[in-house]
């Protein structure tokens, strides 16, 4: 028996009966064979944490431009919290945890520079548009390992895929819409309650709004701090969903609406506060420059994948690509006039 053998023998000695067991897995898209030590959703999370595509998230914007804001948060902060979020409720309802932190660390990995604005900016740009989410698949499926992708197993891409909700359900009553796991469900309340405690404190630390903004019945509930905000939801989600026999991934309604008002809130307040836009508004003009120069120039920098891609796909995987400061950087060598050097 090796190894994996008697990881997954106690997989399925400890993990709740509605865990995703490593053994369960759908497979890869290209089969492979079992590894010694790993089992697969340990493969999936460390081939996602040793791409190219994770080591960018560290100089990509979370909310704040934020290049040189040593404590605002970033793509990848953003999802180290949401791993840490979701594998202690993963781990508390005795679900997955591998597969669990797979899914968070793989989760925005599609995301463009300068945060939700760049997404924006993409989503116009392309003529099929654009999302993170698909983006994010599109990565681990295709565009890692120069074309060739992650191979990763069935459940992390799904997860992956289905983890955003933006402002509309939480817990969509469309089976469709939701993760096929436990897991996957437990990752896209997991990157809810991250970034609507999280952004709270950067846009005080920004001081774009002040504590006392918050509406005081949500800080009745939640509390003043970080920590508490991350505690109260958590622990809900964990006993709405024992309570709900782990039928699925739940929030008590008390909780779950002010979940959804404390996010309308930050909607509001922050990410479409007019200073806050103001700076972001002037990273459109600097991706959509970028895009129109190299649809019109892509042998400079755009590769030609084997099934022939069309250009402007090509283009919006480059620019998605992009972490903040490698955009402004581009931008500046494509449409900055050179000095001449002095004698």
């Amino acid at each position: 028996m090796s190894i994996r053998d008697k990881l997954e023998e106690i997989e399925k000695e400890t993990l709740s009966e509605k865990a995703c067991l490593s053994i369960q897995s759908k497979g890869r898209e290209h089969p492979e064979d079992s590894h010694p030590l790993r089992t697969v959703f340990q493969r999936d999370r460390d081939r996602i944490i040793h791409s190219k595509s994770f080591r960018r998230l560290k100089h990509k914007t979370q909310v704040f431009l934020a290049p040189y804001g040593d404590h605002y948060r970033t793509r990848l902060t953003h999802t180290l919290e949401v791993s840490q979020i979701a594998r202690t409720i993963a781990k508390a309802l005795r679900l997955n945890e591998d597969l669990t932190e797979a899914i968070a660390l793989g989760h925005d990995l599609g995301h463009t520079p300068f945060g939700h604005a760049g997404e924006e900016t993409l989503a116009k740009l392309l003529p099929d548009s654009f999302t993170h989410y698909e983006q994010s698949l599109r990565v681990v499926e295709k565009l890692e390992y120069d074309g060739k992708g992650l191979n990763l197993t069935a459940e992390v891409r799904d997860g992956i895929f289905k983890h955003s909700k933006g402002r509309g359900e939480i817990f969509d009553n469309e089976k469709q819409n939701m993760p096929s796991t436990l897991e996957g469900q437990v990752l896209r309340v997991s990157d809810v309650i991250a970034y609507v405690s999280h952004d709270i404190d950067d846009a005080v630390r920004a001081e774009v709004i002040k504590e006392s903004d918050i509406p005081s019945h949500l800080i009745q509930i939640f509390g003043k701090r970080h920590a508490s905000r991350i505690d109260k939801m958590v622990e809900d989600v964990v006993e709405a969903s024992l309570d709900s026999g782990l039928e699925k991934i739940a929030m008590s309604r008390e909780v779950s609406e002010a979940v959804v008002e404390l996010r309308d809130f930050l909607y509001d307040k922050v990410y479409f506060n007019p200073r806050a836009r103001r700076e972001l508004e002037k990273t459109e003009k600097i991706l959509t420059d970028l895009y129109n120069h190299l649809i019109k120039n892509p042998g400079d920098y755009i590769k030609s994948y084997p099934d022939g891609d069309p250009v402007e796909n090509r283009v919006g995987d480059f620019i998605a690509g992009m972490t903040d400061r490698y955009a402004l950087s581009l931008y500046e060598k494509i449409f900055f006039p050179l000095s001449w050097p002095g004698l």
